[in-house]
Parts: structure tokens; C-alpha cells; sequence
């Protein structure tokens, strides 16, 4: 044993024995990542076959054969995890029609099953963010009174208080929360789209991305106890538009009172 030891190609032996241990490891924890994003009566393998078959069909023109990206045109998907996949496809933004435009919310051109079969492909290239379980972005037990204060903290520079959404700098906006399903709010502190910073499970833990999930879908689903909403993106456009209401009724009533005396010319 000393003796094989001291081969020349020992060493080069232990660095191969290394080198396909970390393979191995890396293919089971991919794996199980990819496993995390399979639909029901689907197994993982065949998920990410069918996912690299619709990904070859409607994504590799832009992002490249290999999901390498395109210098210019669209970024590398490898590491991007199957949470981003889930939201740029699931609320529309990808495909994108104008790709020097900021991508914005449409009906999407993948049914479910089909986004979390490319979720899945994108998933086994390079790990990445995982989908959100439904325990995960569940409002079960969730303070949302804790959840306004993070959101105030972290989110209402950008989308307004309410989520009403608002304009950026540089032509860029931050869309309103209305639609989005708490899934998507999850994935999107997860995975940061567009011109939104990334809030990791270490930024904004996972119990509170939940009570900030719980409070947007408190605040978008209220009535409005006064009527018009004005857009609920607070005071001062309400005081602004009542402001304009009745600087409009005066003109009308100053030109009413005026054409009432006006005098003929026979006086």
C-alpha cells in the first residue's frame, strides 16, 4: 500500500476520485431541486425533457440553445432558479415582444403544467431559487400588522403603501400589486425582477415574506368604505382632484352668473 502511495499517479487517482464524488453530489442535490418544481404524475426526468423541448421552442432564440444568454439581447438563465422562471413566464413578462422595453405583465403563453416543466430544465442547469410551497406562501397565522410595517420599510418606496405601484427613474416603473398571487409576490422578493433588489430568505426571512404576502392581499382586497378610489394612492391626490372639482364648479358658476346679467346691447 506505501508503495502505490508513492505512484506518480496517486495523486492524479485522489483528485479523479474527488472530482466524481462532487459530481455525484451535485447531480442529487440539483436533482432534488428540480424534483421540487414537478407536477403532479410526472416524474423529474421526463418533467425536464419536456421542459427543454418547450424551452428549445420558445426561449432558446434569445437566450441561447444551452440557456447561456445572448450578449445583448437576454441573460444567461443558468442559476436563475425555477422561481424566476415561475414568475416571468406565469405573469407574462417572458416572452418579452420589445427587448430594449421593461417587460410588463400580459396573459401568458404557457399553461402551468408547461411553465413548471421549463422551471424544472432551467432548475436542473444550476440550482437557483425554488418555487414556493403553498405552506410556504400561505396567510395562515401570518401578522399582517407586522407585515405593513416591513412592507413601509422595504416595498412602499417603490410600489406605494397601498401596492398601488409607481414611476421609477430612468422611464421605469414598479407595477401594481394587485394582481399578483402570493406565489408570485414570494418568487418576486426571491428572485428581484426587472428593476426590483433581491430580498433572499436571509434579507427578509421566509416568515416574514409571509406576513408581508398577508398584508398585500389584506390591503388589495378591502372595499373602499368612500366611494372612488382615486387609484387608494393616498391623500394628496384625493385633495388634488377635489381641489381641481371645485376650482371647475367656480369657473362654471362665474361664467353662468356672468351670461345671466350680461346686458343686451338695445340697454
Amino acid at each position: 500500500m506505501t508503495a502505490r502511495r508513492r505512484h506518480p499517479l496517486a495523486g492524479y487517482a485522489v483528485v479523479l476520485t474527488g472530482l466524481l464524488l462532487a459530481g455525484v453530489g451535485y447531480a442529487v442535490v440539483t436533482g432534488a431541486g428540480a424534483a421540487s418544481a414537478s407536477a403532479p404524475g410526472i416524474t423529474a426526468s421526463a418533467q425536464i425533457s419536456q421542459g427543454r423541448q418547450i424551452f428549445n421552442e420558445e426561449c432558446a432564440t434569445c437566450h441561447g440553445m444551452f440557456a447561456q444568454g445572448t450578449p445583448g439581447v437576454a441573460p444567461s438563465l443558468i442559476g436563475a432558479g425555477a422561481a424566476a422562471v415561475d414568475f416571468q413566464v406565469g405573469t407574462g413578462r417572458m416572452p418579452c415582444k420589445e427587448l430594449d422595453a421593461e417587460c410588463v405583465r400580459k396573459p401568458p403563453q404557457l399553461n402551468t403544467q408547461q411553465i413548471h416543466a421549463v422551471a424544472a430544465y432551467i432548475e436542473s442547469l444550476g440550482g437557483g431559487p425554488r418555487i414556493p410551497s403553498a405552506l410556504q406562501v400561505s396567510q395562515v397565522g401570518a401578522n399582517a400588522g407586522f407585515g405593513q410595517q416591513l412592507f413601509v420599510a422595504d416595498c412602499a418606496q417603490c410600489h406605494n403603501f397601498d401596492g398601488a405601484g409607481g414611476a421609477l427613474t430612468y422611464g421605469k416603473f414598479a407595477p401594481p400589486l394587485t394582481q399578483a398571487t402570493p406565489t408570485q409576490i414570494f418568487e418576486a422578493m426571491l428572485t428581484g425582477p426587472e428593476a426590483m433588489p433581491v430580498f433572499n430568505n436571509t434579507t427578509i426571512t421566509p416568515k416574514e415574506k409571509r406576513d408581508i404576502i398577508a398584508y398585500i392581499v389584506q390591503t388589495t382586497q378591502e372595499p373602499n368604505p368612500g366611494g372612488f378610489s382615486l387609484g387608494r394612492v393616498g391623500p394628496v391626490t384625493e385633495g388634488l382632484v377635489a381641489f381641481l372639482g371645485l376650482l371647475l364648479f367656480m369657473v362654471f358658476a362665474a361664467m353662468w352668473i356672468t351670461a345671466k346679467h350680461r346686458k343686451t346691447p338695445n340697454e
